[in-house]
């Protein structure tokens, strides 16, 4: 297969404009294409692949050839657009911090700017090596407010993130206790979560009301049976659904919470949602609507300023 050039791949003053060529061999005319118009999504950046589907009926899916720029993935790398009004955060050029990992479990171990032994505040982080690899967790921590960051690899993501009683007794009963024996923490421990992950927080926060000062949950999968029935086929799909929804009818102790969730995504409808819950059970709830979608550097570009802001709240709050 050949693919015709990406001559626009952007229009900067109108639609996006894709250029994609039929299954051919040998060389590519303007006649063997086709173009297709695309209104531009509510997105400053987007990640795409090509699926390429052969004569002989197999599927195969590509970085555009043509367009040299590559995002990060926990699937892989993706093509992407960078659209004009797109900027990437600024700390990204800013020297962090030197930091040393402590391993506390095969599964956690702690980013830190300094000796165990000094009190510091702490982030915990649920797929926090993604995090770390894909978004730069720790170098923004060694850019920001001071603070050690616990990242947290599951075993089993879908099992233990999806609403599993288990993992939240686990996470406060055993993960949390296992930090604390190897570094010194003061103020309150922060979750971070991102999709599922940003889920099993909230669990944890509502199993284990205490735990908490804060949570900072990025497109969290707070699945509803309506709208999100497309979600019908994931193996979880039941649990998840069954949290949420005793999550709508009971109560916890209220805490400060920032959400974030990509206009260009799915589960803005039920992040939103899940908002408006939360802020009706007096949780102080500030929900950030980015323009990109659901991926590490949409995340990322979310943190400033809305991580940083409750970060401090938090830690100031318990200062005074």
């Amino acid at each position: 297969m050949t693919l015709l050039p990406f001559e626009e791949l952007v229009s900067t003053l109108g639609p996006l404009v894709l250029r994609v060529c039929r299954a051919v061999v040998g060389p590519v005319d303007a006649e063997d294409a086709w173009t297709l118009r695309l209104k531009r999504p509510p997105v400053w950046r987007m990640e795409y692949k090509l699926q390429l589907r052969h004569q002989d009926g197999g599927v195969e899916e590509i970085c555009d050839p043509d367009n040299p720029l590559r995002a990060p993935g926990a699937f892989g790398d993706k093509s992407v657009v960078e659209f004009p009004d797109y900027r990437r955060p600024a700390w990204l050029d800013q020297e962090p911090t030197a930091g040393t990992f402590i391993e506390v479990t095969p599964e956690v171990r702690v980013w830190s700017p300094g000796p165990p032994d000094e009190p510091l505040p702490l982030l915990i982080a649920h797929d926090g090596p993604e995090y770390d690899r894909l978004a730069n967790l720790t170098w923004y921590a060694g850019t920001h407010v001071r603070h050690r960051v616990a990242l947290l690899q599951p075993v089993n993501r879908d099992e233990e993130y999806s609403g599993n009683p288990v993992y939240a007794h686990t996470f406060a009963r055993t993960i949390v206790p296992a930090v604390r024996a190897r570094v010194s923490v003061s103020g309150p421990l922060v979750g971070m979560g991102a999709s599922l992950g940003g889920l099993a927080m909230l669990h944890v926060q509502r199993r284990f009301p205490a735990l908490f000062g804060g949570l900072f949950l990025q497109s969290a999968s707070f699945l509803d049976r309506w709208i999100d029935a497309h979600e019908q086929r994931f193996s979880r799909f039941g649990r998840v659904v069954r949290f949420v929804e005793y999550t709508m009818r009971s109560r916890s102790r209220p805490i400060p919470v920032t959400m974030t969730c990509g206009l260009g995504e799915e589960n803005l409808g039920n992040n939103r949602q899940m908002a408006r819950v939360l802020r009706e059970q007096e949780y102080p709830v500030t929900l950030v609507e980015n323009p990109d979608a659901h991926n590490y550097v949409g995340w990322r570009d979310a943190w400033e300023p809305a991580l940083t802001d409750l970060l401090r709240d938090v830690w100031r709050a318990d200062a005074t």
